[in-house]
């Protein structure tokens, strides 16, 4: 079993495997999800310049990839990138700080936020910081809303504007977190959340 490949074989194959089980001629956004050390990025830009260029990708990007390794695809790849996806919640910042949103920033590749909710514990409040938890809550109760709606907003609210990726199986859970999209966090909630977060004052 290879953990990772983003061979241009395997990308093709892959992309094309998809397609046959969706029973559509065209995916709108591939993504490559993990990097893979062992492939050079030229073969990987080749590869989805070339599955753009035969309408089967609409737009292309990537999951779990550093900012080095974004701009060295980049270099490479004639499409635009359009999207990374890095791990991104009142919990988990390093996206704020380890370059990754700065780039998005500069670039304009849109940020796909994938566990906004930290596996769910920002919303059971299992396992996080009884520091944060006071701070979600306090700020949920001026809105009227629950404190996973809270923690979605503040992924929202970084003005890269990322698109959280949620994820549930229950009708009024999906309507709660859409709820977040109109929550409004001003700076001295977004900073107090890093704040109880990081569970030290800033600087």
């Amino acid at each position: 079993q290879v953990p990772y490949d983003s061979g241009g074989q395997y990308l093709r194959e892959a992309c094309e495997a998809s397609l046959r089980r969706m029973g559509v001629d065209r995916i709108d956004l591939y993504q490559v999800h993990r990097p893979d050390n062992y492939a050079h990025p030229a073969e990987v830009a080749a590869t989805l310049d070339a599955l753009v260029d035969e309408g089967k990708v609409a737009a292309v990007g990537v999951s779990n990839h550093t900012p080095s390794q974004v701009a060295a695809l980049r270099a490479h790849l004639k499409a635009p990138l359009a999207t990374v996806q890095p791990e991104f919640s009142a919990a988990h910042l390093d996206p704020i700080r380890d370059g990754t949103l700065d780039q998005c920033a500069e670039t304009g590749i849109v940020p796909l936020a994938w566990s906004p909710l930290a596996g769910g514990s920002l919303a059971t409040g299992v396992d996080v910081a009884p520091d944060l938890l006071s701070v979600l809550d306090g700020l949920a109760e001026r809105e009227s809303v629950d404190r996973a709606t809270v923690a979605i907003a503040f992924v929202l609210a970084h003005p890269t504007a990322p698109v959280a990726i949620l994820g549930t199986q229950q009708p009024a859970r999906l309507e709660a977190q859409a709820r977040a999209a109109s929550v409004r966090l001003d700076r001295s909630d977004v900073y107090s959340i890093v704040q109880a977060s990081d569970g030290v004052p800033l600087p």
